[in-house]
């Protein structure tokens, strides 16, 4: 599903990443784990095309996304690839299912199907009742699993989440854990995911830690 082969990038003369290399299969959920300042939030801007190498490459379903023109490169993302972050970035304007909406509208689906895929999605993460609800009226954990509603709604081959629990409590950060295996175990889907958690990176199904750029430890959890 993903493969990044040699990918380094250096900001000045200080080297984030470090010649990186690695492969995540179709339904696995990796988790990257290691101490601030590892580069592991570079590495998953690398691969998730929001940043470029200095050289290294990355396939996506055989796709090498960084030799894509910048147009072309946009649209697979936005078809490919789906983003959660620590704050959830919402649009606070917008209801829950017009948030999930957004990349289906970016895609040109019309507005009647994208909002019975958003309704989909949001009940496949819990939220069938507060579809209608602005940002303001949701809790945290809410929030977080209308953003990832929002990473899957265009089902993408992989999501990338960057600390997507770091700005909850420990109980909402379980669930959305949770929520992730259900969603691998129910949908198929891939995850690459960052934490300092270590309890709940143990919930993945393997953990790469990283250290001063490069990987430096790598452990099967499930």
């Amino acid at each position: 599903m993903l493969s990044a082969k040699d990918l380094s990038k250096k900001y000045a003369t200080f080297t984030v990443v470090n010649n990186v290399s690695l492969d995540v299969a179709k339904g696995e959920i990796v988790s990257i784990t290691g101490p601030s300042g590892a580069g592991k939030s570079t590495l998953l801007h690398l691969l998730g095309g929001l940043d470029k190498p200095d050289s290294g490459k990355v396939l996506i379903d055989g796709t090498d996304l960084l030799q894509l023109p910048a147009k072309k490169q946009a649209r697979f993302r936005n078809a490919n690839i789906g983003f959660v972050f620590q704050f959830h970035h919402l649009l606070p304007e917008f209801s829950a299912i017009e948030n999930v909406c957004v990349p289906l509208w970016i895609k040109g689906v019309s507005k009647k199907e994208a909002m019975e895929q958003a309704t989909e999605m949001l009940g496949i993460v819990g939220l069938s009742h507060r579809l209608g609800n602005k940002p303001s009226e949701l809790s945290g954990g809410e929030q977080q699993r209308v953003a990832i509603a929002r990473a899957l709604v265009t089902r993408p081959a992989v999501v990338m989440a960057d600390e997507p629990t770091g700005n909850l409590d420990s109980e909402n950060a379980h669930l959305v854990h949770k929520l992730f295996v259900d969603l691998r175990d129910k949908l198929g889907q891939t995850f690459v995911m960052i934490t300092h958690n270590d309890a709940l990176a143990q919930m993945t199904d393997r953990t790469l830690m990283m250290q001063d750029g490069r990987i430096v430890n790598k452990r099967t959890n499930r």
